[in-house]
């Protein structure tokens, strides 16, 4: 299936090489390719401004795995980077990675929300999706381009080339 979108973000160490590093991991999940990635980008933190910025990026996927099985792959390159999840959100991390959208799936379940629940809210997330699928549909709200126009994105550029 295409249309299969990961959200990346870290800032903690080296923040480019781990999402270099985690998009390289994704295109090794089983029956998984990444299709197409946004270059990185440089935002504030979320909730918690008391930490470095995040670098984030987006990938789009082509899988056979199941929503679930995929994200249980995420959650295994979360901790093979060294993240440690504590239940506290907001936190700085040394790589998120977030299933934002499964084609059109939809679905409320505790381990999974499709798609996912506070993507339409972020730049962090829309700025990079746009770059790579302007015209994605996300199930109930609508096109990405038209998401995008509706927040402020002006936080969000490009990371330093040096990185």
């Amino acid at each position: 299936m295409r249309g299969v979108f990961v959200g990346l973000g870290a800032n903690l160490g080296d923040p480019a090489a781990s999402i270099r590093h985690a998009i390289a991991a994704l295109d090794g999940i089983p029956r998984t390719r990444v299709v197409r990635q946004s270059r990185l980008y440089r935002s504030p933190p979320w909730g918690n401004p008391d930490q470095p910025d995040f670098a984030n990026a987006v990938v789009e996927l082509e899988t056979e795995q199941a929503p679930e099985a995929l994200m249980r792959s995420l959650l295994s390159i979360e901790s093979d980077s060294g993240r440690v999840r504590d239940g506290q959100r907001n936190q700085p991390r040394t790589l998120d990675l977030d299933l934002l959208m499964y084609g059109q799936q939809r679905s409320v379940a505790p381990e999974l929300t499709l798609p996912h629940p506070r993507m339409h809210q972020r730049a962090f997330v829309l700025v990079p999706l746009a770059e790579i699928a302007p015209e994605a549909e996300i199930p109930v709200l609508g096109k990405v381009e038209s998401l995008l126009q509706r927040i402020d994105t002006q936080a969000v550029r490009p990371w330093p080339d040096r990185a």
